[in-house]
């Protein structure tokens, strides 16, 4: 059988490049239009704010007449201002009066509440809801429970046979109340979050644990603790920030009285900067918030990651 002829190709000119490139350019140019207006929103309300909150640190600002370049010198008011020694020791025993009670009574809610118990439903969300209300509203509605001549705390203090108290008119008590205050509505984000993480405790460690002879108590610091440290951490971190950030309440309730017991530097920072009108001065204070919550989450994440390590090296 003869062999037929190969056919010869004649190869075509190479497609032109110029409609895929212009397809391209339509495809940025909407993706562009669809991610500018939040790229904007980000520029306009954080990274603009900063950087000129920055600026402002350096300078003697009323935010209307003409600012003068000051250099340190609002850094340096800062560390002789005994107003923001004040508001930093406030500051300081809020948080750590709040971030480790807050955990405390958010785990031990969640242990009792993570059982087969009658109505565990309605507990759990009778418990979640103070945290949703506004930190305005607790303020308004604590502000008529423990008003000091007509608040229902006192009515029932004297019927009870003990003096009326002062409570948030009280330079040595005002402090503490709004800790108490904090912890009736922050404690639900708690619980809410160490009953999902108590839930993924594997069942298996259990039943071995109780296999091997170990009660309850064994279980909760041997098996449970361990379990929940990463999720203790991030309630560390989160209540920590929170707490330091602390304004709504104190601006509702006492103003930074009575005498600044409850000045705390969030609540500075708003009276320096549009009370007394010294702009420069309250965004001085306001960078020195953000180096100390740099610092705490600098310092959890350190104590996270050698846990991590510690735990790697124990496994092998």
């Amino acid at each position: 059988m003869p062999r037929l002829p190969r056919p010869i190709t004649v190869e075509g000119p190479p497609p032109d490049p110029r409609p895929l490139r212009r397809k391209r350019r339509r495809e940025t140019g909407t993706a562009w239009a669809f991610v500018s207006p939040a790229v904007l929103i980000v520029l306009g309300l954080s990274i603009v704010p900063v950087v000129w909150s920055l600026l402002l640190s350096f300078q003697a600002s009323d935010l209307v007449t003409p600012s003068r370049w000051v250099g340190l010198d609002n850094y340096r008011a800062l560390a002789q201002d005994p107003n923001f020694s004040q508001a930093v020791r406030n500051t300081l025993l809020y948080t750590v009066l709040y971030v480790p009670l807050s955990l405390l009574f958010g785990l031990a809610l969640a242990l009792v509440l993570n059982r087969r118990i009658r109505f565990v439903g309605l507990y759990r969300t009778l418990i979640f809801v103070p945290f949703v209300l506004s930190a305005t509203a607790q303020g308004v509605l604590f502000s008529f429970i423990l008003d000091p001549e007509f608040g229902a705390a006192n009515s029932v203090l004297h019927r009870l046979g003990v003096s009326s108290q002062g409570f948030l008119s009280d330079p040595s008590q005002a402090l503490l109340v709004l800790v108490a205050i904090t912890l009736w509505s922050g404690t639900g984000f708690c619980v809410v979050v160490y009953l999902a993480a108590l839930q993924d405790v594997p069942r298996s460690l259990i039943e071995a644990a109780r296999l091997d002879g170990a009660g309850r108590r064994h279980l909760l610091r041997h098996v449970t603790m361990p379990t929940l440290t990463p999720v203790t951490v991030f309630l560390v971190l989160w209540q920590a920030i929170q707490s330091l950030q602390v304004f709504d309440l104190v601006y509702v309730t006492t103003k930074g009285g009575p005498l600044g017991s409850t000045t705390v530097i969030v609540y500075f920072i708003w009276e320096q900067a549009f009370k007394n009108a010294t702009a420069g001065y309250g965004a001085s204070a306001a960078y020195v918030l953000a180096v100390a919550l740099g610092l705490v989450a600098g310092a959890v994440r350190i104590v996270r990651r050698r846990g991590r390590h510690r735990l790697e090296g124990a496994r092998s």
